[in-house]
């Protein structure tokens, strides 16, 4: 599933292409593309339609663009779901399941999903426990630590005060949010940490190293557009990202550590995997 570098891609593309425009006509191609809409298809194009776009907002692995004062369209990727931008006339193709028309002189906005996990919905916005206003399904989630909001102190003492194991603490959203499997399991390597340690049992120090390593880690994947490893995920010209080459500790079992040269482990993990060096990070 993306993750907060995948999604912030995702944002910076529909801003560049969608910002200021006034959304002229709404095709729902696919209804379930719009099942979290609980009024229906119908009215999700209707009280979408004739809205001007005016900010592409994004928290963790939240995105969404405000409509009025009180509701915002809320775009979920899902698995596989793209925010794709195609020339006027194109069509879409056997996965397209939302089509949104800019109006004149702009291209159009495909929302394709192979898997349909992902989609849209028209929400509410509400204020968030630290003042932000959000769409009202992303209420609970925490500031990520590119926002002016994230307190990393705050968060390394409340790492520090759980008994669950650091990477379980780094995948909760309302502890810290846009963090997933491939980029805790890449700053965990960074910091030189097991995935199984327990919160608690780093230091405040220790626990500021490892939120720094995520925020960096984060950052180079936003660089170079996000990590891909298949046509799933892709931006919204349809390319794929590169960071996927510069993997330390995700994905990489049976390859060389990058810093001490002992051979990458994977190991069970909450029905997926976990993937560290067992030299650098010893439990």
């Amino acid at each position: 599933m993306p993750e907060l570098p995948e999604v912030e891609v995702v944002r910076r593309g529909i801003e560049s292409h969608a910002l200021d425009s006034r959304v002229a006509a709404v095709q729902v191609l696919n209804p379930r593309a719009v099942r979290q809409h609980i009024a229906g298809a119908a009215d999700f194009s209707a009280r979408l339609t004739g809205a001007r776009l005016s900010q592409v907002c994004r928290r963790g692995k939240f995105l969404w663009l405000p409509l009025r004062e009180d509701e915002c369209l809320v775009i979920h990727l899902g698995m596989s779901g793209q925010v794709l931008v195609q020339r006027r006339g194109a069509t879409p193709s056997m996965h397209t399941r939302i089509v949104i028309d800019l109006g004149a002189r702009r291209p159009l906005l495909f929302f394709d999903d192979q898997r349909t996990f992902g989609g849209m919905h028209i929400s509410s916005l509400t204020p968030a426990p630290d003042g932000r206003a959000v769409p009202e399904s992303a209420v609970h989630i925490a500031p990520d630590p590119f926002e002016d909001a994230f307190d990393a102190d705050g968060v390394a003492r409340t790492l520090r005060s759980r008994t669950a194991g650091i990477k379980s603490l780094l995948l909760n959203q309302g502890i810290v949010s846009g963090i997933g499997n491939i980029y805790a399991d890449e700053a965990l390597w960074r910091a030189r940490v097991h995935w199984r340690t327990p919160g608690l049992a780093l230091s405040q120090r220790k626990a500021l190293t490892l939120l720094a390593a995520a925020r960096e880690v984060m950052g180079e994947a936003l660089d170079v557009g996000g990590t891909s490893f298949d046509s799933l995920y892709v931006n919204v010209n349809g390319q794929s990202g590169y960071f996927s080459r510069s993997l330390n500790a995700y994905g990489q079992e049976g390859e060389p550590c990058g810093r001490c040269g002992t051979l990458i482990r994977r190991e069970p993990f909450a029905n997926r995997s976990s993937f560290r060096c067992p030299k650098c990070q010893r439990g």
